[in-house]
């Protein structure tokens, strides 16, 4: 079946069960983004590629409620499908809540799958409900059937994340966590997110293309953990092991049923963000829930001294490898020919020749031109862009190693570059820099610092649409939070801390022309003491160098212009000794100080 008929039987199934609007969601059971092939439910219907989106579907409309990274890449993939593309931050329709409570009549059948939707969308629809006399169902799964060729879940096995990596054994994790349930009259904890599981148990796993990640639930007591997985990925080594701690494996369904049989008159910990409403319906009533972020997500974003330890190597190798693509990239442009996807093949090749190297982090993205306006776009055979001696690129990826997860962007010029691009580039940096040299207090929130990165965007009338920057997850996710740097203060749950690992990356989109993104990867630290309280700042951690033939040297202050030559100088230092003499001699050049004689710099 092409889509539009995908479409069609879709609404022709909705049509004989009397629903009036299907819902789809793009997340799995564990409410994430970075889905396997069984869950990309709205890529098969429409083709949409994008990790965030909403499908919604009745008997007279499709509409997909998309942000604003994927918004031109869902017009170019639903063309021709009558699929209207919605901004789910626009003013003019407020999400497809809002556009439901507008469109559907009294009475009106709403169904979706309760597995994956989250406890907070579930509530919000239920008041939506009852304030709109609608009905639904939460447990309408209407694409298993239809789906007939859909793909089985992975069976990758489980491997040991070592103490020499994690920095802790499993043992005192559990017994952190246990603590702290203790501590918080929690009897019982549930883990829906299988990075928190992950982190608990210092295992990892490959179900996940992008993140080494075993898909699992768990829940937690005094004295016993339950590992719901599939038995199978579960290798004898690691089960032995878990056996002397308490950790039961069940297979990965029983969870409904095992919740579902909990005592009454005991507490339950659940995140209402990463908890599907499926299992939110399956605790009895009498269960006193205790609706909060989980207490892994809480610990694991805080680095240990073992992990910050392992990221300073991730960031030498990243370095190293990235420093070796540009060196390689400049000496074959205009000499052979060169595209989106060969130019993408080389750079993974690089990475992953890399010590340790355990996967992509995420799918590189290299857009040339009017393709880096794209925020996530991913070149593929119908869109491969030619690469020429002139304009730019941007290149966003990163890695997962034992020792930690990296993510970079840089923007090259590559050929001579015009005073648009250069101011462009040049803002952007300001805000970079501008994010990176922050001090404040203990107790800050991201959403308060990210209009340090905007503010010479604004001033001159441009802004970006995405977040500023995310949390960074340990060989876990390469976005996770709780923390955050954004202006959604909604989004971004939890203050900084010593120890967090956050992104720092500003950009400018102008459609159909150029976009530029410079990202670094921060570390939280402590800076003072004063009479105030205390006070953090950021290091930055990311190891390349950024291109100064981009920079209008006059749009910088003095600071700006000693954070880069100062930034530039650590990035030689720290990767020469990694590089071969004619790579040396390219670094030492690109990584030169700037100097602007009307600042006496």
């Amino acid at each position: 079946m092409n889509y539009k008929e995908r479409l069609a039987l879709i609404r022709s199934a909705l049509k004989n069960r009397k629903i009036d609007a299907f819902i789809i969601p793009n997340s799995d059971p564990h409410l994430g983004t970075n889905l396997v092939a069984h869950w990309r439910i709205i890529e098969w219907i429409s083709g949409f590629t994008g990790s965030a989106g909403t499908l919604v579907i009745t008997k007279d409309f499709y509409g997909l409620w998309t942000d604003s990274r994927y918004l031109i890449q869902a017009e170019y993939q639903l063309r021709g499908l009558g699929i209207s593309v919605l901004n789910i931050a626009g003013s003019e329709n407020q999400g497809w809540m809002e556009w439901l409570s507008k469109n559907l009549e009294k009475g009106n059948r709403i169904a979706i799958d309760g597995r994956i939707m989250s406890i907070s969308q579930f509530k919000r629809l239920e008041n939506l409900v009852n304030e709109n006399n609608l009905t639904i169902n939460f447990e309408s799964d209407l694409i298993s059937e239809l789906w007939t060729d859909r793909p089985v879940l992975p069976d990758k096995k489980a491997f040991n994340h070592e103490v020499k990596y994690s920095g802790r054994d499993r043992l005192s994790k559990i017994n952190e966590v246990r603590k702290e349930m203790h501590d918080s009259a929690i009897d019982y904890q549930l883990l829906a997110s299988p990075d928190d599981i992950m982190w608990l148990l210092n295992i990892r796993g490959g179900d996940l293309e992008f993140s080494p990640l075993l898909l699992s639930f768990a829940i937690l007591s005094d004295d016993q953990i339950l590992l719901f997985a599939d038995e199978n990925k579960i290798p004898l080594s690691i089960a032995h092991e878990f056996d002397k701690l308490g950790i039961v494996i069940l297979p990965y369904e029983e969870i409904y049923s095992v919740l579902s049989a909990i005592e009454t008159d005991t507490s339950l910990l659940v995140s209402p963000t990463t908890t599907s409403a499926m299992l939110y319906r399956s605790i009895p009533e009498g269960v006193r829930l205790i609706e909060d972020l989980t207490i892994p997500a809480k610990l694991k974003a805080v680095k240990n001294e073992v992990e910050i330890e392992g990221l300073s190597k991730c960031m030498l190798r990243d370095g190293t490898a990235l420093t070796k693509f540009f060196y390689n990239l400049e000496k074959i442009k205009g000499s052979q020919p060169l595209t989106e996807i060969t130019v993408t093949t080389i750079l993974n090749r690089i990475r992953a020749q890399q010590e340790n190297f355990v996967g992509l982090s995420f799918s590189s993205i290299v857009a040339y031109n009017a393709h880096a306006a794209l925020p996530h776009y991913s070149a593929v055979p119908d869109t491969d862009a030619d690469i020429n001696p002139v304009g730019i690129l941007l290149t966003d990826s990163g890695s997962h190693y034992f020792e930690g997860t990296t993510d970079i962007t840089r923007t090259i010029c590559l050929g001579e570059p015009t005073d648009l691009l250069k101011k462009d580039f040049t803002l952007v940096l300001k805000g970079m820099i501008n994010l990176a040299l922050a001090k404040f207090p203990s107790g800050t929130y991201g959403y308060q610092l990210d209009i340090l990165a905007r503010k010479a965007l604004w001033e001159n009338g441009f802004n970006y649409g995405h977040g500023t920057g995310h949390g960074v997850g340990f060989c876990l996710n390469v976005h996770e939070g709780p923390h955050g740097i954004s202006p959604l203060a909604g989004t971004v749950r939890y203050p900084l801390q010593p120890g967090m690992v956050v992104t720092d990356e500003p950009g400018i989109y102008r459609q159909g022309l150029h976009g530029i993104r410079t990202e670094n990867m921060l570390l939280c630290v402590e800076d003072e003491v004063t009479e105030f309280g205390n006070f953090l700042k950021f290091n930055t951690l990311s190891l390349c160098y950024i291109d100064t033939s981009l920079v209008d040297i006059s749009l910088l202050e003095k600071s700006e212009i000693n954070w880069l030559n100062n930034y530039h100088t650590v990035v030689y230092e720290k990767l020469s000794p990694y590089l071969d003499e004619d790579e040396k001699q390219w670094l030492r050049i690109k990584t030169s100080p700037l100097i602007n004689p009307a600042l006496n710099t």
